[in-house]
């Protein structure tokens, strides 16, 4: 099955072998705790709730025993600061980083284009290298193949589809592309650098007669830093209207970091993600 919208990925999560447990960090967030609520109720997961911001230290711990334990999956922000929470996942001592880079990734589906969509790094690294932008890309490819997308394409955003020495960002793109037609970056075709029009549009492209499978059909958009990342994602969500869910990839187990005024739809959907994320294959 391919997820490409949001009620495939319900559809998809429901078929996993076994219910993946998600802990709840101050669980005294009615947003996160309703959507949990829902997808128990669906069948989609099992939820644990760990703690409540009277006492956030207390309920970290908790959550990440039960982690270290096996007892739980995936781990959720609830109701405490991001930095606290990402400083527990990023300890060494509590076993929750994997060996490789801690990467964001959002899915989104929009009216304007014809499937969900994928775009990575808009939080966790700030100005990633050639080395940290090839980690993200396997990061997320990885995700993808999970919701049934065998090939991803890729696209890897510079503000033209020429390489300019003076715009980095088009040179790693294409030094990116390069690896992925020798086979060191492998199970996606990655296209860059490449604008955004002509990655989502094919209108655009032919208009460009611009020609590569990626264009006016990607499947993850591949930003070069986390300022054009975030300002992207704010976009998509503020102005074009598009639905969300979002994970970080990279660590032992997939951690869910919506913002605390992320809407329960927004929570709800983010949580199945990881609940894919957790499943084996």
């Amino acid at each position: 099955m391919q997820v490409t919208h949001f009620s495939d990925l319900i559809a998809y999560a429901k078929t996993a072998a076994r219910r993946p447990v998600v802990a709840l960090v101050c669980a005294d967030d009615a947003h996160s705790r309703g959507a949990l609520t829902r997808l128990e109720r669906e069948g989609v997961l099992t939820a644990l709730l760990c703690g409540d911001s009277s006492d956030r230290e207390g309920a970290l711990a908790e959550a990440v025993e039960h982690i270290r334990a096996g007892r739980a999956d995936a781990i959720m922000k609830g109701n405490i600061e991001t930095s606290d929470f990402l400083h527990a996942i990023l300890k060494r001592e509590n076993g929750l980083r994997g060996s490789g880079l801690l990467s964001a990734i959002g899915l989104y589906e929009m009216p304007n284009y014809h499937k969900i969509f994928a775009v990575t790094d808009f939080a966790m690294n700030t100005t990633p290298d050639l080395a940290a932008k090839r980690a993200i890309i396997e990061n997320a490819v990885a995700l993808l193949r999970k919701l049934g997308i065998e090939t991803p394409k890729v696209a890897v955003l510079s503000e033209a589809e020429h390489v300019n020495a003076k715009i980095p960002a088009s040179v790693d793109a294409a030094e990116l592309k390069r690896l992925n037609a020798s086979g060191e970056i492998a199970n996606c075709v990655i296209e860059g650098p490449i604008s955004i029009d002509l990655a989502m549009s094919r209108e655009a492209a032919e208009i460009k007669s611009y020609s590569s499978p990626v264009a006016g059909d990607a499947d993850l958009l591949v930003v070069p830093d986390v300022v054009a990342g975030n300002l992207l994602v704010k976009s998509l969500t503020m102005f074009g209207g598009a639905v969300t869910a979002g994970t970080i990839l990279g660590a032992k187990i997939p951690v869910i970091m919506t913002s605390r005024s992320a809407s329960e739809d927004d929570k709800y959907y983010s949580i199945a993600l990881a609940a894919v994320a957790a499943s084996e294959g």
